[in-house]
């Protein structure tokens, strides 16, 4: 990891050293359009073929019948269904408290009354990959949120395993949370048929959740097809941004910048820290803990281009962690909720020694499904309001237009829309 000093370098250089490598999905476009193009053209063959190409696996029907779904549970120990209960439970009561409500009718003058609805979306797809690990987790954070929300139909993508079906562990979860509709196919080509339909997949209205290069590339493409699907946003590479202080464990920290190193060799993990002897702590703990992962080789790339900062103060820390906006932003301070107001720019945040990123990923009830590469500085992470839309409604009295008359046409005339001004004037005309 790079040793950065802010007594060294001023706050630009310190985020120019800090920047994130630029990710352009463009050579990916190129390649998933064919694919795409094969879905929409061919369907459900282009599926098999895509997936034997891709995956080497044989399938012999795309849609998981729901007897296996039911069954898979048995693949599983106790404790594995115990576990999901409990995250699902925690994701569940997290998300339905937090949850978007429509607002009650505003009379915002006499005779004019309007109101913000909230609908849900009448089809999901969820995308849960299924490489070197199968994320069960991404399930939950997907399903649990659109159910809460009131899709009427979700449709789960996730690539077969060797027996040319999903793993175990995602379709028990589907079966805890009453999920049928499960389709054994991965990639590009998943997200396509998603997007465009196939003969055993419906398409969907929008699609949700994380993936590779190309699947984000075709997520990318069929966003930006008025045919296609809407998107919930493009998640690139995890990381985790640690504002410690002298009173931090050297052993939390240096675990928990590992804990995001050994997603990806393009994960980004950095400390900011008012400490040089924890810094040289947490240095030496890493090399002390990565000996023992098994994903120690994924760790190392991710950590080379990852950074240790000093810096003066917390103030500096955190005005550093909002120009950076990471995904995961933990605390780790003597008072780590004094700190909280000055956070505006985080996907998620954990507070104190005992939040490990990991709760967050898992079972605290939070979502991680969150934006990456800076984004959080616009946007946050899914939530129920995700799988809904908002429509407004407005209901005015000939009274109430009355009062708004000369306003309405002042402003249409002003824009040059005569139409719009007559619109109004009319419903005081009498009729011919």
């Amino acid at each position: 990891m790079k040793l950065l000093s802010h007594a060294d370098l001023a706050f630009d250089e310190l985020l120019k050293e800090l920047a994130r490598p630029t990710a352009s999905l463009t050579p990916y476009r190129k390649e998933v359009r064919p694919l795409i193009e094969q879905v929409r053209r061919e369907g459900d063959s282009a599926l098999f073929r895509l997936t034997r190409r891709f995956d080497g696996i044989e399938l012999t029907r795309i849609r998981v019948p729901r007897t296996h779904i039911e069954s898979a549970s048995v693949d599983l120990s106790q404790d594995c269904i115990s576990s999901l209960r409990q995250a699902a439970s925690n994701i569940r009561r997290f998300h339905r408290e937090t949850a978007s409500l429509p607002s009650p009718v505003i009379e915002v003058r006499p005779g004019v009354r309007c109101q913000k609805l909230i609908r849900p979306l009448k089809s999901v797809g969820l995308y849960v990959p299924s490489g070197s690990a199968p994320l069960v987790s991404t399930l939950l954070m997907l399903a649990i949120p659109a159910q809460l929300a009131g899709v009427l139909r979700i449709a789960v993508c996730t690539p077969p395993g060797p027996d040319a079906q999903p793993h175990p562990a995602i379709l028990a979860a589907c079966h805890l949370l009453g999920i049928g509709e499960v389709y054994s196919v991965g990639g590009a080509q998943a997200i396509a048929a998603l997007a465009y339909g196939t003969e055993s997949i419906a398409p969907v209205y929008k699609i949700t959740g994380p993936g590779n290069a190309y699947v984000m590339a075709a997520k990318a493409v069929v966003a930006s097809d008025p045919q296609g699907a809407t998107i919930d946003f493009l998640a690139g590479p995890s990381e985790l941004m640690i504002l410690a202080d002298a009173s931090a464990s050297a052993l939390f920290v240096a675990a928990d910048l590992l804990s995001q190193a050994e997603h990806d060799p393009l994960s980004r993990v950095v400390l900011l820290s008012t400490s040089r002897e924890l810094i040289a702590s947490v240095r030496k703990s890493i090399n002390r803990q990565l000996k023992a992962l098994p994903r120690r080789e994924i760790a190392k790339h991710a950590l080379d281009s990852s950074s240790l900062v000093w810096v003066e103060d917390l103030q500096q820390a955190v005005e550093l962690a909002n120009a950076w906006a990471p995904e995961h932003l933990s605390i780790q301070i003597r008072e780590p909720e004094a700190l909280i107001e000055q956070v505006d720019c985080a996907g998620s945040v954990f507070l104190g020694p005992y939040a490990p990123e990991t709760v967050g990923d898992y079972c605290s009830g939070v979502n991680h499904v969150l934006p990456t590469g800076g984004a959080a500085r616009t946007r946050g992470g899914v939530s129920v309001a995700t799988f809904q839309t908002t429509m407004t409604v407005q209901c005015l009295t000939s009274e109430g237009l009355a009062g708004l008359r000369k306003t309405a046409t002042t402003l249409a005339r002003l824009e040059g829309l005569e139409a719009h001004a007559r619109a109004v004037e009319v419903r005081f005309e009498e009729e011919p």
